[in-house]
């Protein structure tokens, strides 16, 4: 007989999918250094404090699905540079949630050693969620899942 919880179906979910991709502390890491323009296995490493097996066996999950490229820069030995596609890039607003987040509910209010300026207008660049059409700056009270209000006593 089979237990209930073998029954059930897990909800289909574009959150569950990029996590198989990204969703691990090292995965993101390398994101973030090659954001921080770091290119090389070597200063990525430096950086993250990965094992040098466990970083490589990221760098290629996140070549096989597109997140970044790598183009050799040396031939003996063999080494590479590592860059973000399009794909990848499009990560930033994920990570610069999550460092605001970390600052904000980890780190008691303290910034981190990196800040990232726009270079426009030289201020410090944040992410910011709001509605596609209207632009209205949103927080978790003003979403509805599929049309129902959420109900979340926490935030009342």
């Amino acid at each position: 007989m089979q237990s209930k919880a073998t029954d059930v179906t897990p909800r289909l979910c574009n959150i569950a999918a990029a996590l198989e991709v990204v969703g691990d502390r090292w995965s993101l890491l390398v994101v973030r250094e090659l954001l921080y323009g770091q290119q090389k296995f070597n200063e990525i490493v430096n950086n993250t404090g990965a094992a040098r097996d466990i970083l490589a066996v990221r760098l290629r999950k996140l070549e096989e699905h597109g997140v970044l490229d790598r183009e050799p820069y040396s031939d003996h030995p063999l080494r590479y540079t590592y860059r973000l596609t399009a794909t990848g890039r499009a990560l930033l607003p994920v990570l610069l949630t999550l460092k605001q987040w970390g600052q904000d509910h980890v780190r008691d209010g303290q910034p981190d050693s990196v800040r990232l300026i726009h270079r426009q207008c030289d201020h410090e660049v944040v992410a910011r969620v709001h509605c596609r059409a209207c632009g209205e700056r949103l927080t978790s009270r003003d979403l509805e899942v599929n049309g129902k209000q959420r109900n979340d006593a926490s935030e009342r």
